[in-house]
């Protein structure tokens, strides 16, 4: 995730926690944390771990803060424009950083690519929106803040287990000082959660390790992963401009999609239709695309704007982070890498 945007894998969550909510800190802390302690020995991680992992914890009020400060539903009030979101996510600097960042990983995209099916500018991409291709990863001790959401209590499920699966990386022989990340508790370059962590993350160079804080390998064998799992289309790409006959009504064609997580994400594209159709229709594309693949137009700044045309693999980036400015401007970081 951006620190600014948390990722669809805890969206989710906690979009989907809010109508569970219990009272909050219905124990002391201390006492909570001997919960977990208990819960964490009986799932098998070594008391070593669970000692270091928990000496001297105190509850963090700055997380809480920053949780209850999270935004809730959308409202109706409209759409920013997505220009200004891209001068700031698809800036000089970023591609720039990108550029260099793609040469000197170059030796791996061959091989990731050819497991995974997803293009290393895209990956490259998720890997700068998410920490600015490692330059700021989040500073907050993990332990103390999974632990502090946890026991505060409004999303007791959802954090005591990703507490339960952090002691379980740092079991793999993680230190502490190591398990830093954003206040809600993703870490490492692509801002993976524990759970996801210990379900995504891959040993992209054999050395038996999957760290995704500081190997450039693993970091792209994880995203990678994360991508196919999600169902990412080998060999096609995530969307393309798309250039409408004067007076082209978008909204004449809406999608019914609702989002099971992210209700309001696809409202504004178009049903899906094969492009050999939009063709008939009068859209025309920038590149080539085989008649039989579906795309989705999408203007983000309403009619009479600038068109996309997006496949399926565009919602996968949105299994990322359901946002459709930020997948609009991975997509087109990933664009502007590989030129």
């Amino acid at each position: 995730m951006t620190l600014n945007h948390l990722p669809i894998f805890l969206v989710a969550l906690l979009a989907g926690a809010s109508s569970q909510q219990i009272a909050a800190q219905d124990v002391s802390f201390d006492a909570y944390v001997e919960q977990l302690e208990a819960r964490a020995r009986a799932e098998g991680v070594s008391e070593s771990t669970i000692r270091r992992m928990t000496a001297g914890l105190t509850p963090n009020m700055r997380v809480i803060e920053l949780d209850r400060g999270q935004p809730g539903s959308a409202t109706s009030s409209g759409y920013p424009r997505l220009q200004p979101y891209l001068d700031t996510h698809v800036n000089p600097t970023r591609i720039q950083r990108g550029r260099e960042t793609f040469a000197r990983t170059a030796y791996l995209h061959s091989r990731i690519e050819e497991r995974y099916g997803v293009p290393a500018e895209v990956l490259m991409a998720i890997w700068g929106h998410e920490t600015n291709y490692g330059g700021y990863k989040g500073d907050f001790d993990l332990s103390r803040s999974l632990a502090t959401l946890a026991w505060e209590g409004r999303r007791r499920e959802l954090f005591e287990g990703e507490f339960i699966a952090l002691m379980k990386v740092a079991d793999k022989g993680y230190d502490r000082s190591d398990l830093v990340g954003s206040w809600a508790g993703a870490f490492g370059n692509p801002q993976f959660l524990p759970s996801v962590y210990l379900r995504l993350a891959t040993d992209g160079d054999g050395d038996g390790r999957a760290d995704i804080f500081n190997n450039q390998a693993d970091t792209l064998a994880s995203i990678a992963r994360y991508f196919e799992d999600s169902g990412w289309r080998r060999g096609q790409p995530w969307g393309m401009r798309a250039f409408l006959p004067d007076g082209f009504d978008v909204d004449a064609y809406r999608s019914t999609i609702v989002g099971p997580t992210c209700p309001r994400v696809h409202e504004r594209h178009s049903e899906y239709k094969p492009v050999s159709e939009w063709r008939r229709l009068g859209v025309s594309l920038q590149g080539y695309l085989p008649d039989e693949t579906l795309v989705s137009l999408f203007q983000p700044d309403g009619p009479g704007t600038r068109a996309w045309a997006l496949t399926s693999n565009y919602r996968v980036i949105l299994e990322y982070n359901c946002s459709n400015y930020y997948a609009m401007s991975v997509g087109l970081l990933a664009d502007e890498i590989a030129q």
